[in-house]
């Protein structure tokens, strides 16, 4: 009698299960989704500081015209000015300061399509020159 040799037991090769499937299939939605919100909110962010470093440079140049123009004793005042493709709005505010050689200026921006406030600025000017 000859031994036989035992058969090699073939291994199943098995895929995945339909289960698993989706379940890495959400898992890979909800990171997707995380992804998505994270970068909207990026943008958003991106556009509003965008939005107040454009503030910034208008009553910074707003300043500096004031200082070298005439500004009346006191005066509130509407600007419109265009920069970066949009158009803004600046509201001014002249008064006297509690020194009687200096004009308090405040000056707040937004844009001329929205009311929200940008960016608001105080600044001071000589009264003498004016």
């Amino acid at each position: 009698m000859s031994k036989r040799k035992p058969r090699p037991t073939r291994r199943k090769h098995r895929g995945f299960t339909l289960l698993e499937i989706m379940i890495a299939l959400v898992v890979f939605a909800t990171l997707a989704a995380a992804v998505i919100a994270a970068g909207q909110y990026a943008l958003k962010q991106n556009a509003r500081l965008e939005e107040q470093l454009c503030g910034v440079w208008l009553v910074d140049n707003h300043l500096s015209e004031l200082q070298v123009g005439a500004v009346p004793a006191t005066a509130r005042e509407h600007v419109r000015r265009h920069f970066d493709r949009r158009e803004w709005r600046l509201d001014q505010v002249v008064r006297p300061a509690i020194d009687s050689g200096l004009l308090e200026v405040e000056v707040s921006v937004s844009r001329a399509d929205n009311n929200r406030v940008v960016h608001r600025a105080t600044g001071w000017i000589d009264a003498r020159d004016h």
